[in-house]
Formats: C-alpha cells, structure tokens, sequence
C-alpha cells in the first residue's frame, strides 16, 4: 500500500516561536494592544515583544529556505475560548502580511497543544515530525532572552545535541524583566528537580493550561519517540532509551 508523501518532506530545519499568550483580535484590531489579547497580570504591555518573536521567526524562516516554521502553544486560557497560542501566533502573522515574506506561509504551520516551555520544545519536534515524515536535523528556537537557560535545560532532558544542531535565538525581553527573572529562577529550579514537568508543581500548572481538556497525538503520530513523549520524572530524571537524534 502506497503511503501519501509528506508535504514537506525535504525540509530539515526546525524554527520553533514558543507561544506566550492568546491573541483575540479580529483583522481590524491593533494587536499591539493589551485588550486585544487574553493575558495575565504580569504579561501587560508585553504584546509589542510577542509580534517581534512572530517576526523574527518569519524573517529566520525566509532566509533558511530548507526550515520549517512552527508556532507552538496550546489552547491555555479559557477566556479566550478553544483558541490555541499557536493559531494566534499563525494570525498575527498573516495580518503583518508576513512582513512582505508570503513565500514563507507555505512552510509554517501550528503545534497546538503545548502547555510549557518544554513541551514546546518536544512537540515542537513531534510536529515537525508529523508535517515532514522525519525528525529535524537541527533546531533554532525564537523566544524571551531570559528564558535561554530554561531552553538548554529541555534540550538536555530530551538530549537534543548541542553544538551546530541546537540554536536558541533571545529576541527580546519582557518590560518588567527584574519581576520575569525572579520567577524565572523558580521555575528554573523546578525544572531541575522535575526535568520532564510530571511532579505536583508543573503538573498542577499543566492541568490549569489545559482548560479544555486537550489530549496531544504525538505518541501515535510520532512512534520512535512514544517512551520519552510518556516518560515522567517519579521514573527517572534522565530517560535512557533510544531516541532518534541521540545515540
């Protein structure tokens, strides 16, 4: 039985924009406002740096013509309806017009069940494997230049290579960026002692991220990495099995 080749299946390069917040605005809208977004207290006034994040994304995925652009976040906020953080990323850039870069639209896509930073990095990956029919030879990630250490962290618990395969671009920071580092080193230390995000405090985060109760296909989507998509921290925090871009 003949298979349907993949739409994308000579692209290598995964770009990953990591979503932040919901965007409800319709095509009139200014989306550098706040009120057009579904954001919590401390996100206000960080909109103009989620647009710059889409952009540069854009812009990395233009001049990387073998690269697959992926906007990833889940459906997070219940205020904003079954809208997911990755649809929202995909609209602003079609009302930007992809900054005069059209050409890209026809390689990007969403990942839209994502609930933390480390599950868009490894969905993120599942989903480049879902559009493509094999996993990315090497990543670049767009998000908060504060959160570079968290990303080095996912990178080392799903034991992505480093070196040339693994890039994070910091594009900007939040307004308030002495309040985003302080509760950075929280969540920097949570992520040490709970790598994969399965004990009770990211776990609980997870579970209010998820207000409409979304279940992820990757573990049948992607097969040659079900074990890690299933692994949780109680059973150990590194995971040994064979992954594919890890001997």
């Amino acid at each position: 039985m003949k298979t349907t080749p993949h739409r994308w299946e000579v692209l290598d390069k995964l770009i990953l924009v990591a979503g932040h917040a919901v965007y409800i605005g319709d095509s009139l809208d200014p989306p550098e406002r706040d009120e057009h977004w579904v954001l919590k207290g401390f996100q206000k006034g960080e909109p103009p740096q989620y647009i710059e994040h889409v952009r540069f994304g854009v812009e990395l995925a233009i001049s990387k013509p073998n690269s697959l652009l992926v906007f990833s976040g889940g459906q997070t906020r219940s205020e904003a309806g079954p809208r997911s953080e990755g649809q929202s990323y995909w609209v602003l850039a079609d009302h930007f017009l992809w900054w005069g870069n059209a050409d890209v639209r026809s390689r990007a896509t969403t990942e839209e069940f994502a609930r933390d930073s480390l599950e868009n990095f490894l969905f993120g990956i599942a989903r480049f494997r879902e559009s493509t029919g094999h996993y990315p030879e090497s990543i670049e990630i767009v998000g908060w230049k504060f959160k570079s250490a968290r990303f080095d962290l996912h990178r080392r618990a799903v034991r992505w290579p480093d070196g040339d395969r693994f890039t994070y671009h910091g594009v900007n920071n939040p307004p308030d960026l002495d309040t985003s580092r302080s509760g950075e080193a929280k969540v920097l230390a949570a992520f040490t002692a709970d790598p994969f995000g399965t004990e009770t405090d990211l776990l609980e985060k997870r579970s209010r991220r998820n207000p409409f109760l979304r279940q992820h296909p990757y573990t049948t989507s992607c097969p040659e990495i079900a074990a890690l998509l299933s692994h949780e921290t109680r059973d150990g925090t590194t995971f040994d099995g064979t992954l594919p871009w890890s001997a």
